[in-house]
């Protein structure tokens, strides 16, 4: 599995040239209450049942996919599964929205 860091994530974030990227975050509803990051879509892993059959129809399986959670478990679990459904451009982002905010963005909430 490709992973990128919290870095490189705002490099991309930066760029404005989103639109070619596919920027997913894991967390549950209430995690992104208190800490988030624009342009990313909530797939809570909670909720598999209720988006994993539709996962090629909500995602290109070839465009870059960026996956995010709190430091990066779930986020890597939300990658082999895509890999496995086959994706082929799949990065986990290291270190979570908590890496992001201690290393980039200090104004994002940490908890």
């Amino acid at each position: 599995m490709q992973k990128i860091s919290v870095e490189e994530l705002a490099i991309y974030l930066n760029s404005g040239d989103l639109e070619s990227l596919q920027l997913i975050d894991v967390r549950e509803p209430e995690e992104l209450a208190i800490a988030s990051l624009e342009g990313f879509r909530n797939l809570p892993l909670s909720q598999y049942p209720e988006w994993s059959g539709q996962i090629s129809t909500i995602l290109d399986p070839h465009a870059e996919t960026l996956v995010l959670c709190h430091h990066g478990m779930r986020s890597a679990q939300m990658c082999e599964w895509l890999i496995s459904q086959g994706f082929t451009n799949v990065k986990n982002i290291s270190g979570g929205i908590d890496a992001y905010s201690l290393a980039v963005d200090p104004s994002v909430p940490q908890y």
